[in-house]
């Protein structure tokens, strides 16, 4: 019985403290469950902020080279002052203390920086002048009524980035400025903001040594466009600049642009702006990575690819050396002729007739592209309009220049042949009207009255064709339109009918005979009338003239492209001899007397031109076209004098530089022998 009793009371023990540990465990369970999932007290796990942005690098902008590859605009490696989201303060304040000790150095060195603000720097503040679009686009980014003032736009820029009232108006105008600037680029984590470029070592020296301090600041390492000679075709290379606006970008991404920034360097004129695609490259990108707002880690994801570099189809040499010849021919005139004392303007514009590639291509007066680039508005200023092109731009009569153009037409009608004559007694009469020669050629033929420049054969010739005929030749001449060079050119005008109504003018049908001899609304580029000569060389063939001979890689190692001869028209020959015996009266006409310096006469080749004194508002301009050597033409050239005489004086000059810098041609080699 006892037995029976102990085992039972060990048992009822052993159970107890079964259940006690039960307890004490469903307890611990229960307190940890209300840890976990009922106290709302307890402090929650750290968390860590992570973000990536995408940044771009840029890319090296391809070089423009002549034809023997020295640099007309290249790079070189230099140094840019940028500000960078991912580190710059996300206090206002803070990041106005930062821009403004940075502008500091800047201005310590002398050094200008990106502001396009169009309001006066000093109170009371006001609009530059001629700033209207750009006012206009400022009171809209800043969601202003269309009548705010300057001063009320300065008051906003200063609310929106909280630009102490304290500070001295010097002060308040840069942050302004810049804050803008920044506001127009697109600041942000992916875009970084160019405050100044080009920068001189002590500015870098200086803002690496307050790197700690000028958060965001930093200096870049970059290609920065060089204009290594800066005489060279200056219309004609062009130039570049930033993005100006935000239409100006959206534009570029219509166009299939679209990894452009707001703070890229972009073409604005010239072959900068038609071979933009070409040259500019493609941009690499990098990824930075920010922890909590700091950045942890920086990786280039793609390396950028340069752009291509262009070879244009001229030799620096030459064409520096026709530029001074213009110059100085200019010169000579104003010094030795008295009716030319006000002669500075005039164009050359010398062609490879074998497919019109542009071997040189002057225009006086010029500028130095460096000069535009420092300071554009001095250029603009200057006397005589040096920023039009006068070699693709410049609109004149083309005088007597045109008769070859007649000829033609005459001859391939069938209206004329080489044995034609008219008679010539120096008056021409047409209905109620004379009209004059300069003399009295009695019975003349086409190539004679080419190499004379007979007026009333050309009267006759004109009226014979009527208006119809003589403009279907000109177009076929590529008169009236442009030509398709590749930095652009003007296509002028031809004297008709519709170019009178345009211009409120009545046509008359006796026009027809100003019209004949290159005088009447007639309207020539330099560059057409040197096609014109080019197509008379090939006895009808007219090539499209290009300024760019091949395309190359960045390094130039390997060559893309090259321009092929575009043949743009051929003038049909319907009649044996049309070209022959203008050309022989062409020759005639350069085997006229002429001072011995200018002489076309014993060079050891035959020369071809055609000369003009077309009448223009300035009294009269000298014209001269034509090509060299006559049987096998090398060159093909137009010279344009406003206001000058004796045009065919440069022709020589211009043979002699080309046998110059080109000694294995046949006019080197012949003038190398005389």
């Amino acid at each position: 019985m006892k037995e029976i009793f102990r085992q039972l009371s060990e048992l009822i023990r052993n159970s107890f403290f079964i259940l006690l540990i039960l307890a004490a465990t469903a307890l611990g369970i229960h307190r940890l469950l209300k840890v976990q999932l009922m106290d709302t007290d307890a402090p929650p796990a750290p968390s860590v902020q992570t973000s990536v942005y995408s940044q771009v690098m840029a890319a090296t902008r391809g070089e423009i080279v002549d034809i023997t590859g020295e640099a007309i605009v290249s790079n070189k490696i230099g140094y840019n002052l940028i500000v960078e989201k991912a580190y710059f303060p996300t206090d206002a304040a803070e990041g106005n203390r930062v821009l403004l000790e940075t502008v500091a150095i800047l201005k310590k060195a002398d050094c200008r920086w990106n502001d396009t603000l169009p309001i006066t720097q000093t109170t009371p503040y006001e609009f530059l002048p001629d700033s209207d679009a750009a006012a206009a686009k400022l009171k809209s980014n800043l969601k202003l009524n269309d009548y705010a003032t300057a001063e009320n736009c300065m008051d906003k820029l200063m609310e929106d980035y909280a630009i102490d009232p304290a500070l001295s108006p010097e002060e308040q105008r840069i942050l302004a400025g810049i804050r803008y600037e920044m506001l127009l680029r697109s600041f942000s984590m992916s875009n970084v903001f160019y405050l100044a470029n080009d920068v001189d070592i002590h500015i870098v020296t200086e803002i690496k040594e307050l790197r700690l301090v000028l958060k965001g600041v930093n200096i870049v390492e970059e290609a920065i466009r060089t204009v290594e000679n800066g005489s060279v075709l200056p219309h004609e290379i062009g130039y570049v600049g930033p993005i100006y606006s935000k239409e100006e970008y959206e534009a570029l991404l219509k166009n299939g642009h679209e990894d452009y920034r707001l703070s890229d360097q972009v073409g604005k004129t010239g072959l900068e702006s038609a071979c933009e695609a070409l040259l500019r490259g493609i941009n690499g990108t990098k990824q930075i990575t920010l922890t909590d707002g700091v950045v942890t880690d920086v990786a280039v994801t793609e390396e950028p690819v340069g752009g291509n570099t262009i070879r244009l189809t001229l030799n620096s040499r030459f064409q520096t050396g026709l530029q001074q010849e213009l110059e100085d021919f200019c010169t000579y005139l104003r010094r030795n002729v008295d009716e030319c004392k006000d002669v500075y303007c005039g164009a050359v514009v010398v062609l490879d007739p074998a497919d019109n590639a542009v071997l040189g291509m002057a225009t006086a007066p010029t500028y130095d592209l460096n000069a535009l680039l420092e300071d554009y508005n001095a250029v603009m200023q200057m006397k005589n309009q040096p920023l039009v092109n006068r070699a693709t731009d410049g609109l004149y009569r083309p005088g007597s220049t045109f008769k070859t153009i007649t000829a033609t037409a005459g001859l391939n009608s069938g209206l004329i042949n080489q044995n034609s004559s008219f008679f010539c007694n120096k008056d021409y009469h047409y209905i109620d009207t004379t009209y004059h020669c300069t003399g009295r050629h009695q019975y003349i033929s086409v190539a004679r009255a080419i190499r004379v420049s007979c007026n009333c054969f050309f009267y006759e010739v004109g009226l014979r064709l009527g208006i119809d005929k003589l403009v279907d030749y000109e177009t076929q001449f590529g008169l009236g339109t442009a030509l398709g060079l590749e930095s652009g050119d003007s296509a002028g005008y031809l004297a008709c009918p519709e170019t009178f109504d345009r211009l409120g003018m009545n046509w008359y049908v006796g026009e027809i005979t100003q019209a004949s001899i290159g005088q009447s609304e007639v309207q020539v580029t330099p560059l057409q009338m040197a096609v014109v000569a080019s197509t008379i060389a090939n006895e009808g063939v007219r090539y499209q003239p290009h300024l760019i001979d091949s395309v190359w890689n960045n390094a130039m190692t390997k060559q893309i492209s090259e321009t092929e001869p575009k043949v743009a028209h051929t003038i049909t020959q319907q009649y044996e001899g049309v070209f022959a015996a203008i050309e022989e009266g062409m020759i005639g006409a350069a085997s006229a007397t002429m001072p011995a310096e200018y002489s076309l006469n014993g060079l050891g080749f035959s020369t071809a031109i055609k000369t003009g004194t077309p009448q223009s508002p300035r009294g009269t301009d000298s014209f001269v076209i034509g090509y060299a050597p006559a049987n096998n033409p090398e060159v093909a050239f137009c010279v344009a004098i406003e206001g000058g005489k004796n045009a065919k004086y440069m022709v020589r000059q211009i043979l002699e530089l080309y046998g110059e810098c080109y000694p294995d041609s046949t006019i080197g080699r012949a003038l190398g022998a005389s």
